[in-house]
């Protein structure tokens, strides 16, 4: 379902050095198939697109239902990092753009920062609306996450009964400990499970991201059959394998041309949460020991007015990857005008897609001109299907990359080091000496 294109790369690699990664790729798909490199006991997430079992997703749309009932019109969802970019994602590629489906809730994230406004005013809208919760957390200790949902719980209590709130809060969390986990035993909740070998930004298949989904009223049945039929595809060994392609050109394009930062570039705005999902992806499985290539995004056209200017004549650092929508859903044509102040009138009766594809063209064009590798990701159409084959190609490409690159795909040694700080700062219990060493420094 996922396609590759690397032409836009012939012109800045050789065709010998090309294949010489390609078999880099190659071993590296062995390694990952194998389940025999570093970080294999996190590899849970190569066989949900076929071990997600359909009871699963029966107590999601029973939830689903249940809350509909009781006229649940706003759901907060409450994670961090892969515990709401993948939902997120999801929900704002396949939602319409400015009106809400009927009879179903508004999906709203938190938890994902800790911004003071934004809690205040989530808040303010859940006042004004029938509010249920999901909260998601491995441990229930995360800092930003745990603030949330303690504010989110409190008003929850206090609004509907403690009662009541016990079956508007679903925690997604560990199976047997944990802080979270404790709370839901204690209070009530229904509980889904985050798998110990499924690591935060591979978990989108899993009810961390099943849930939310069919919650916001898409078919995660159809979601998974994509994945799986991207799976299917990629357990083939081959040099035409999409993922070994895409693995093989961007540590060729690193490697050799000193090109240390990919650009993910979509041509439609739907897309802007996959680039902020594939930019943990990579940049969490990658940037490690000092190697890595830095994960960046843009929303094209709109960006060609703001980054344009840099990608096309700034410093020759970076190469890009457009994720291409094939098909649009809906047809908009440009109508003709009789005085033509616009100058407009050579596009009436043109799609607006035919205009935002020769725009994606000529950009590529342009940009290859300017010294920037161009590769191509693309599906057919934008829908369940293809969002999941997507989010397995990029899952399986990034494990074979980091493999090629000679690191763990699968920890994340290096997040923890602003924690302990602001943990001291905080004056968390258990912290005394590294805040006194710390207050030292500033």
């Amino acid at each position: 379902m996922v396609k590759v294109n690397v032409g836009g790369c012939s012109s800045f690699v050789k065709d010998a050095e090309y294949q010489k990664y390609v078999q880099k790729a190659l071993d590296a798909f062995d390694v990952l198939d194998s389940e025999s490199g570093a970080g294999n006991d996190f590899l849970g997430w190569k066989t949900l697109p076929v071990d997600i079992p359909e009871s699963l997703i029966a107590d999601c749309e029973a939830i689903r239902d249940d809350w509909s009932a009781k006229g649940v019109d706003l759901v907060v969802v409450i994670g961090i990092g892969g515990s709401y970019l993948g939902a997120r994602c999801a929900i704002e590629a396949l939602s319409h753009g400015f009106v809400r489906k009927p009879g179903v809730p508004q999906i709203v994230f938190a938890g994902n920062n800790l911004s003071e406004d934004y809690l205040a005013e989530l808040m303010d809208l859940a006042r004004t609306r029938n509010t249920a919760c999901v909260v998601i957390s491995k441990s229930g200790t995360t800092t930003e996450p745990a603030v949330a949902f303690r504010i989110v719980k409190e008003y929850i209590e206090k609004t509907y009964g403690k009662a009541e709130a016990a079956v508007r809060i679903v925690a997604i969390t560990d199976a047997k400990k944990g802080a979270l986990k404790t709370l839901a035993t204690q209070e009530g909740y229904k509980t889904f499970v985050v798998p110990d070998n499924v690591g935060g930004r591979y978990s989108v298949l899993t009810p961390v991201g099943i849930l939310p989904i069919v919650l916001a009223g898409f078919d995660m049945r159809a979601m998974l059959k994509g994945a799986a039929e991207e799976r299917e595809a990629l357990l083939v060994k081959s040099a035409d394998n999409g993922a070994v392609q895409y693995a093989a050109m961007r540590n060729l394009l690193y490697r050799e041309l000193g090109k240390k930062v990919e650009i993910l570039v979509t041509f439609n705005p739907k897309l802007q949460y996959l680039g902020e999902w594939w930019k943990q992806l990579y940049g969490e499985s990658e940037g490690k020991e000092g190697r890595g290539i830095f994960p960046a995004s843009v929303v094209c056209t709109t960006d060609l007015h703001s980054m344009g200017q840099f990608i096309q004549e700034g410093d020759r650092v970076m190469f890009e990857t457009t994720v291409t929508v094939e098909n649009a859903a809906r047809e908009v044509v440009i109508g003709s005008d009789e005085q033509n102040l616009d100058q407009l009138n050579y596009l009436a009766g043109q799609r607006v897609e035919h205009c935002n594809k020769m725009a994606q063209l000529g950009t590529k064009l342009a940009h290859i001109d300017g010294g920037v590798p161009q590769m191509e990701v693309s599906v057919e159409k934008l829908d369940e299907a293809s969002l999941g084959a997507l989010f397995y190609f990029f899952e399986f490409a990034c494990g074979i990359s980091a493999y090629v690159l000679g690191i763990n795909p699968f920890n994340q040694p290096g997040v923890e080091a602003y924690k302990k700080n602001m943990f001291a700062l905080l004056r968390k219990p258990g912290y005394e000496k590294q805040t006194e060493e710390i207050l030292k420094r500033i």
